[in-house]
C-alpha cells in the first residue's frame, strides 16, 4: 500500500528571504524600522528586531488573485477540480478561489462538522449514508444547515458532476459561519457549507501495517460522537505513532476497552473466527464499519466466519486476536500485523482480512450504495 500526502503549493520549503524592495505591482505602506515620511536630518529608526524586508499591500482582489494563481501554476495537477461555496453561491474550477472567510467560525473557534464520501468510476459510494451522519453531527454542533437535506444532496453531486473527476473522494462541511471572532455564533448571519471534489487514486490495501497504542487522550463521547473538525488529538496520535516507525496507532479509553483508531475504526477477528468491532457508543459511528457489519454474514453463510458482533472489547482480547485491521472510507479495509512491536497472530495479513476486503471493495464497485455522477448534464463549456 503507498498513500501520498500532497503538498500545497503555499506551504514554502524553508523561510522567506530578506528582500530590500517589495515585490513588483506592490507598492508597500510602511517598511519595518523606518519612518514613512523619511528625510535626510531623520535620526534613524532604532533596530527593533524585525526582520529586514517591506510587506506588500494588495489593494484590489484581482492583484491577490493574480499571485494565488500564480502559486497554482507550478502545480502539475490539479488536486481540487471543483468546490462549491455558500458564501458566493456556485461552483468554481480555479484552485485559487478554492477559500473560505478568515472570520468562518470554523476556522477561529472549530464551530463546524464534515464528512466525506469516495467516488470510485463515476459513483459516489454511500452518500446518503454519510449525509445522513454529516447532519446528524451538524445537530450535535447546533449548526442549522442553509439548506435542506436534498438540496445538500444535489449539490454534492452537481460538483461532482462540474469537476469531470471520476475516482477520488468529496469532502464538505457545515460551519457556523463568518461574521466575527467571538466565540458565540449568536451574530453570524448564516450557516456556511463548502464542498470540495478530491482527485486521487485509491486502489485495495493488501500490506499489512504496524500501529502502537496512542498515549493522547482521547475525545469525550460528546465529541468523539460527531465528526467535527477538532482533529487536534488526532493529529498528535498519528504524528505519535510516525514518530515510533508506525502506520497509526489505536486509542484505548479509561476502563481499557479498545476504541478506534486516529481517524478510522478498527475491527478484530478473534481465534475462533469471530468478527468483533467495538461498540459505537464513545467512539464515530463509522458509515464503512455499519457497511462491512452488513456484508460480513455473507462470509458466515460461507462458513468462513463464525460470527460478527459488537461490544467491548479489552486490550488484551485484542492483542489475542488472530487477525486485526483498520475499516475506513478511503482503505476500506488496511491489514494490521504489529501492534507494539508485537505481532497480531502470526504477524502475516490473514486470508479473512483480504475476504473482508474483498466483499467491501466490491461493494464499492458494483453495489447497489453507489450514486451515480451524471457528468453528461454538465456543458462542454
Amino acid at each position: 500500500m503507498s498513500i501520498s500526502l500532497k503538498r500545497s503549493p503555499f506551504l514554502p520549503s524553508h523561510p522567506p528571504p530578506k528582500v530590500s524592495s517589495p515585490p513588483s505591482l506592490l507598492t508597500p505602506v510602511f517598511a519595518m524600522g523606518s519612518s514613512s515620511n523619511s528625510s535626510s536630518d531623520q535620526k534613524p529608526a532604532e533596530d527593533n528586531g524585525a526582520p529586514d524586508f517591506c510587506l506588500p499591500v494588495y489593494s484590489t482582489g484581482s492583484e491577490v488573485l493574480a499571485k494565488l494563481q500564480e502559486k497554482w501554476k507550478s502545480v502539475e495537477k490539479q488536486p481540487y477540480p471543483a468546490m462549491y461555496s455558500s458564501i458566493f453561491g456556485g461552483i468554481t474550477l480555479d484552485p485559487a478561489m478554492m477559500v473560505i472567510p478568515i472570520d468562518d467560525h470554523m476556522v477561529h473557534r472549530g464551530h463546524g462538522v464534515f464528512d466525506t464520501a469516495m467516488l470510485m468510476d463515476g459513483h459516489l459510494y454511500e452518500l446518503d449514508t454519510h449525509l445522513d451522519r454529516f447532519l446528524r453531527s451538524a445537530s450535535k454542533a447546533k449548526i442549522t444547515s442553509p439548506f435542506p437535506r436534498e438540496a445538500l444532496r444535489s449539490i454534492l453531486i452537481q460538483m461532482t458532476a462540474a469537476s469531470r473527476c471520476r475516482k477520488g473522494s468529496i469532502r464538505y462541511w457545515l460551519t457556523a459561519g463568518p461574521g466575527d471572532f467571538l466565540l458565540s455564533p449568536a451574530d453570524c448571519p448564516e450557516p456556511a457549507f463548502y464542498a470540495v471534489v478530491i482527485d486521487d487514486d485509491y486502489s485495495q490495501c493488501k500490506e499489512g501495517v504496524k500501529v502502537i497504542t496512542s498515549t493522547v487522550p482521547m475525545k469525550p463521547p460528546l465529541f468523539a460522537t460527531m465528526k467535527n473538525v477538532n482533529y487536534l488529538p488526532n493529529v498528535f496520535s498519528k504524528m505519535e505513532a510516525e514518530d515510533k516507525g508506525a502506520f497509526a496507532s489505536i486509542w484505548v479509553d479509561e476502563q481499557g476497552y479498545i476504541a478506534e483508531g486516529p481517524n478510522v475504526n478498527v475491527a478484530f477477528i478473534s481465534k475462533s473466527k469471530e468478527l468483533l468491532l467495538p461498540s459505537f457508543d464513545k467512539i464515530l459511528s463509522g458509515c464503512t464499519a455499519k457497511r462491512l457489519l452488513a456484508l460480513a454474514p455473507k462470509l458466515v453463510e460461507k462458513g468462513l466466519l463464525k460470527s460478527v458482533n459488537t461490544g467491548e472489547i479489552t486490550i488484551i482480547e485484542a492483542k489475542d486476536s488472530a487477525e486485526m485491521m483498520y475499516v475506513g472510507s478511503g482503505l476500506p479495509i488496511l491489514p494490521i500485523t504489529e501492534w507494539d512491536d508485537q505481532p497480531i497472530g502470526d504477524g502475516q495479513v490473514g486470508e479473512l482480512t483480504l475476504a473482508l476486503s474483498d466483499l467491501l471493495w466490491e461493494d464499492m464497485m458494483a453495489g447497489p450504495e453507489r450514486t451515480r455522477v451524471p457528468y453528461e448534464q454538465v456543458s462542454a463549456t
